[in-house]
């Protein structure tokens, strides 16, 4: 069984199954959800846990041991396995394979793991947890969506604030769950519950955010000035390596260059994208750009990528920060303004 994370809550209100596995890209997520599952199983007679690491060289035969060494007083028993490289290899999926095959009611599995790409979600190993169990996919939300999940967070301590509040904190907090997760405690401390003054909000929150290179080339797609603006000052804050921006950058425009001309030559978008290799939610955002982006405007952009390269090189005057900036704000600007 696949559930999504905001499922999990409803299900463990029903049943409790004997084995889950939980894998996404933000540990708050993860935490969260495994912490509810254990509860839930201490709720149920499961007194006695272990813990097992999977690292370089771990014994398999551990965790088919852990399955047999019940308590003398005929407790039952959570493991807890944890695998943060995310591939158990040969010996571990044929160990987890050879679990679900004989579940039992008397010992709970608890599978964590980090974010998994489409191929490790077909390997054998993870179709058998995912078919004896129950699986869930824990991802960190969009920026778009982080207000919402933001306002979720306020009402579970009573709280709530106006839209333009909480896109400030998403704004603040994009990218670090855990971070939002912290100043919404913090604002449950400072304030009283009932509804926040956005002075409240402002003076409370700090600038937390932790960018990417895959969120500034989302913002680049979306064309969000500001958010580029923003992700462009972090990422130099946080010390990323110039030519790797600039790889974002090149890669980015390079893309929609090579969709455009398809596009102006009169070739189907839906081919353009899948040779291009954008799947999914960041179809969309392609799609926006290419409707924003004109041939002479991608032309002037690689242009001013092949200064910055120089300027990277020593070669030229200028700061890099507010050459990428500019770059940024180019890729965002309408077709009839640029």
């Amino acid at each position: 069984m696949q559930l999504r994370a905001e499922q999990l809550a409803a299900h463990l209100e029903r049943e409790l199954r004997p084995l889950y596995v939980l894998h996404g890209d933000d540990p708050l997520l993860v935490i969260e959800a495994a912490d509810a599952i254990r509860a839930k199983a201490r709720a149920a007679g499961y007194s006695e846990r272990e813990v097992l690491t999977v690292l370089p060289h771990f014994d398999w035969n551990q965790l088919l041991a852990a399955g047999g060494n019940l308590s003398l007083f005929g407790d039952r028993k959570l493991v807890d396995l944890r695998i943060p490289g995310g591939k158990p290899g040969k010996e571990g999926s044929a160990a987890l394979q050879a679990w679900c095959a004989q579940l039992s009611a008397d010992t709970l599995l608890l599978v964590t793991l980090p974010e998994l790409d489409w191929r490790e979600e077909k390997a054998a190993w993870f179709t058998a947890l995912a078919d004896a169990g129950v699986a869930v996919k824990l991802v960190a939300p969009p920026l778009a969506e982080l207000p919402g999940w933001l306002a979720g967070r306020l009402r579970r301590q009573q709280q709530s604030a106006e839209l333009d509040s909480l896109k400030f904190i998403a704004e603040r907090v994009e990218g670090n769950l855990l971070a939002a997760h912290q100043e919404i405690q913090k604002l449950g401390l400072l304030y009283p519950p009932g509804p926040l003054t956005e002075t409240q909000v402002r003076d409370a929150v700090l600038d937390v955010a932790r960018y990417d290179l895959d969120g500034l080339r989302d913002a680049l797609l979306a064309g969000e000035p500001g958010r580029v603006a923003r992700i462009v000052d972090g990422l130099f804050q946080e010390g990323e390596p110039p030519p790797l921006i600039l790889w974002a950058f090149t890669e980015q425009i390079r893309a929609l260059a090579g969709m455009r001309r398809g596009l102006d030559g009169g070739r189907p978008l839906d081919g353009l994208l899948k040779e291009a290799r954008i799947w999914g939610p960041r179809q969309a955002l392609a799609k926006k750009a290419l409707q924003r982006l004109s041939t002479v405007t991608l032309a002037e952009a690689l242009r001013r990528a092949e200064a910055i390269d120089r300027l990277i090189k020593g070669i030229g005057q200028g700061s890099l920060r507010e050459e990428f900036t500019r770059l940024g704000l180019l890729l965002c600007t309408p077709r009839a303004a640029a």
